[in-house]
């Protein structure tokens, strides 16, 4: 029986892929690197430090990557104010799950500088969940299931007792893994490529009842 929600953040609950990816093309050009925005998307969902040290393997640049992940989430922080908003549905699910009993955690790759700043900007107060794990606290980020199994762990719950929300084929992956059952959103990737999840809808505006009911 459903006890709890895991909600990733990135595609989720907000879409920043588009302001990450800018600000860390603009931390690469500071570096004297070229780099495009399509060479981040194999890495999205990794966490910061495989989404950048990824792009500079690939152009044979070195970094270190926690000073390159202070210069990119700077960047970040300043294109994202006040252009964030809730993806569609992101509110009224939430409080659809509340009003179920629900306990909910945020489970993110990311680093908690980039999930305080999505959270701020979205206006939806880190108060609002029973837990939260950012890409900082596990050393296996998706597609191992070790991010799931600590946000379960931290609101008191089995991961098989939790849905995960997810948009990516590694966090779908690692939902699975888990044990846990799984909503994929087509923000993404397509429905082909989050095949692995037990539900799949557009948003979570039109997410399945079943998915809260089991």
């Amino acid at each position: 029986m459903i006890k709890g929600v895991l909600f990733d953040m990135d595609g989720v609950l907000v879409d920043s892929e588009e302001y990450i990816a800018k600000a860390a093309v603009e931390m690469f050009r500071r570096e004297g690197v070229e780099v495009k925005e399509e060479d981040f998307i194999p890495f999205v969902g990794s966490g910061e430090d495989r989404y950048l040290g990824g792009v500079a393997e690939k152009y044979n640049h070195t970094i270190d990557i926690n000073e390159a992940k202070e210069k990119t989430y700077n960047i970040y922080g300043e294109m994202v104010e006040g252009n964030l908003s809730p993806l569609s549905g992101v509110v009224a699910f939430i409080d659809k799950a509340k009003s179920k009993g629900l306990k909910l955690a945020v489970a993110t790759s990311a680093d908690r500088i980039k999930m305080d700043i999505n959270l701020k900007n979205i206006g939806i107060s880190g108060d609002t969940f029973d837990a939260t794990v950012n890409g900082l606290e596990v050393e296996l980020k998706k597609p191992f299931p070790d991010i799931f199994k600590l946000a379960a762990k931290k609101i008191g719950l089995k991961p098989e007792e939790c849905l995960v929300v997810e948009d990516a084929v590694s966090g779908v992956e690692a939902a699975k893994s888990a044990g846990a059952k799984c909503l994929g959103l087509i923000t993404s990737f397509t429905g082909e490529e989050l095949a692995q999840a037990d539900w799949i809808s557009n948003t979570l505006a039109d997410a399945p009842d079943e998915c809260l009911e089991w």
